[in-house]
């Protein structure tokens, strides 16, 4: 076993193939190290998240180093057979390549019994091994930017069916309508950890298609009461997000944790009005968002600072700061303007709105589409009626740090690794010693970053996918790199050089476009040394 740093809280532990993976995958999940906080499997290696207050880097890697990795995971007792279209664009490229006939190939993958080994990259994407080896190609040369929802494609050693429209670069053979991730199933990916998967041409055997029987809903008694509080979406320049702290424990059905990008924002919106920390909140980017009260509330802005002006029914415009509690009256009009810095504001109604949690979240994650849908110019919100615990008002709250304007400097702290060895010295050099340029093409799932100086690989090797942590900085064959943000995949198949340290991430979910970003390692990168559990060594720091 080798073992990298990810994270200040993470680590990668890279293996020698899948079955060892696997293994070491059962073995913890059968006998858990105390402090573990999650796992995400990929070809070889395990990304594993820790709680520093139990856990540190070292005497992880000393409680896994001693783990039996000769034990196989038993076969599941569940069988998913999915009917295809073996009419794929890649389908006779995937024949050249095997020297097969395209009939051959076709017989061979319906031949095969898969196992679903684990899940990433989208919602319901499932890594399926053990088919036939004829059949294991590269992955194509150029990815395509967008490929179909219910394709049947193959890469490397592995199958596997897109559930949803995405890039990639998997070699397409077929095509199935049946659905991999659908919410209104219980669990919603198909395919789980251990399934046995079996594929079946449709030439040859025919499907019936029966229509799925409308589900009644009983709607029980009535949630909300003509006097509910609602507040009516005047306009939105960019739509407003729902989001609270994240979706956890999912990561087995390939879904991230995504959440507000500037979390401290959105618990200190919460304060302000006395709600619970976690209290799903609007996440607001540059302002221009306006809304009518029907009735009394009061509201908090928090994060980029917006100005707040107020427009009461009699027609009266006053101002109101952020990180403040507002009183509002029926027939208010409140009206955000551009937030100079910053990019994300928190806008938090005392009791809550009412929002449908999705997984255990009411975060909308913008790469999954998982969560509440974005809220536009029309959207009615209405405030909880419910009874629950409601805290005194916060009169104390201001922002954790400055935040950065378009044009200026920011610094982030980075923890080199799990991949800096893939890198020369004069790239570790580059990516350090220069300025990174935010472009316009950065979202919640990842900041893009321009730079005089590509960062330069050793050379170009294909990287296995592999887990990937909220602040990773993936280097793609550009050697122009990406920041992952909350709605980042949960695995991908470029090396990442390096990753912001945890208590920055608020910050750079704060960067505006044209702002400029200093990388500065705090850690030099080196393996991460098994140590006995009484031993309290920390990663070797930069002074």
């Amino acid at each position: 076993m080798r073992f990298l740093p990810v994270n200040l809280t993470t680590i990668l532990v890279e293996l020698d193939d899948l079955d060892q993976t696997l293994a070491l995958f059962a073995s913890l999940e059968t006998d858990p190290v105390e402090g573990i906080e999650d796992i995400v499997p990929a070809a070889r290696t395990l990304m594993i998240g820790f709680r520093a207050e139990r856990l540190t880097a070292e005497r992880l890697a000393g409680e896994i180093a001693t783990r039996d990795l000769s034990a196989r995971i038993a076969p599941s007792d569940q069988l998913v057979e999915i009917p295809v279209h073996y009419d794929g664009e890649d389908l006779a490229d995937v024949a050249q390549l095997t020297g097969l006939s395209v009939e051959e190939v076709i017989r061979r993958h319906t031949e095969s019994t898969f196992t679903v080994a684990f899940c990433g990259f989208a919602p319901g994407f499932g890594y399926l091994v053990g088919g036939d080896p004829a059949l294991q190609v590269p992955r194509r040369k150029s990815p395509r930017t967008r490929i179909p929802a219910g394709s049947v494609a193959l890469a490397g050693a592995f199958s596997g069916v897109y559930p949803q429209a995405s890039p990639g670069g998997w070699q397409i053979i077929g095509t199935t309508l049946e659905k991999m991730w659908d919410l209104s199933r219980d669990p919603p990916a198909l395919f789980q950890p251990g399934y046995r998967v079996r594929f079946f041409d449709l030439e040859k055997r025919a499907v019936a298609i029966s229509t799925p029987a409308t589900k009644v809903v009983d709607p029980g008694p009535a949630e909300f009461t003509s006097e509910a509080v609602t507040l009516k979406v005047l306009a939105a320049p960019m739509p407003a997000l729902f989001q609270d702290l994240g979706r956890f424990g999912k990561t087995g059905q390939g879904v991230s944790s995504s959440g507000a990008l500037d979390r401290g924002a959105l618990k200190a919106a919460n304060r302000v009005v006395g709600n619970a920390a976690g209290t799903p909140c609007l996440e607001i980017i540059l302002g221009g968002f306006s809304f009518e009260a029907s009735g009394r509330t009061v509201m908090a802005l928090t994060g980029a600072p917006c100005p707040i002006s107020i427009r009461d029914a009699s027609g009266r415009t006053i101002a109101a700061e952020t990180y403040q509690p507002i009183s509002l009256e029926p027939g208010d009009v409140v009206t955000l303007g551009h937030a100079p810095r910053g990019m994300r504001s928190y806008l938090s109604i005392r009791g809550g709105l009412t929002v449908e949690p999705v997984l255990g979240s009411a975060s909308t994650d913008t790469l999954a589409f998982i969560g509440p849908d974005p809220v536009t110019a029309g959207t009615i919100l209405t405030l909880q009626t419910a009874t629950q615990f409601l805290g005194s008002v916060s009169l104390s709250e201001a922002p954790a740090f400055a935040f950065p304007a378009s044009g200026e400097i920011v610094t982030l702290d980075v923890i080199m690794g799990p991949r800096s060895d893939w890198f020369t010295e004069a790239g570790i050099t580059s990516f350090s010693g220069q300025l990174w340029q935010v472009t316009p093409q950065s979202n919640r799932v990842g900041i893009r970053l321009s730079g005089d100086i590509a960062l330069e690989r050793k050379d170009k090797t294909e990287l296995p996918s592999e887990g990937t942590a909220t602040g990773a900085i993936q280097v793609p064959h550009s050697g122009q790199p990406v920041l992952f943000l909350a709605d980042h995949p949960l695995t991908g198949g470029y090396p990442v050089i390096g990753t912001v340290a945890e208590y920055h991430l608020d910050l750079a979910g704060q960067i505006p476009v044209n702002a400029q970003i200093r990388f500065r390692p705090v850690t030099r990168f080196a393996d991460v040394r098994p140590h006995a559990p009484d031993t309290k060594a920390r990663p070797p720091r930069i002074k």
